[in-house]
């Protein structure tokens, strides 16, 4: 099961990030999973939050330029090679990695990383052939 990633568009200024996450500090939404990537132009901000719907509508209110987009959620053993096996994996059934970050969590000696993707259904296929862990929205805490 796929979960809700929010992408903020952001100024090029200095501040602009610190008042995103007071904003949602303030509003008791936890944020999970943050990705920051900049350009002349403007910033863009990638996160997965406890509760995407809430976060999205207090951002919107602030007046924030935001998407929402379907991700994957992939439990990787924490140790040497574990994020290598699963890029070798997708690598194998020619599944392309659009980005990836990871998830501000570790249990059971896992990490969990979160990939966009170009094909769902072999990207799926993949995992599954292999026992690779698809974390849900349950797993992570997430409404």
């Amino acid at each position: 099961m796929n979960i809700h990633q929010i992408s903020v568009f952001l100024e090029n200024r200095a501040g602009q990030l610190a008042e995103i996450t007071d904003l949602l500090a303030k509003s008791h939404v936890d944020i999970r999973a943050i990705s920051i990537a900049e350009t002349a132009d403007y910033g863009l901000v990638r996160m997965i939050v406890d509760d995407s719907y809430k976060a999205s509508s207090i951002l919107l209110e602030h007046g924030d330029i935001l998407s929402m987009t379907p991700v994957w959620a992939v439990e990787v053993p924490d140790r040497p090679a574990g994020l290598s096996e699963l890029l070798g994996v997708l690598a194998e059934a020619h599944v392309d990695v659009e980005y990836m970050y990871s998830l501000f969590t570790n249990k059971d000696g896992h990490a969990c990383m979160v990939l966009r993707i170009s094909d769902e259904p072999r990207f799926l296929s993949a995992l599954g052939e292999r026992q690779i862990k698809v974390m849900s929205k349950e797993d992570l805490g997430l409404k």
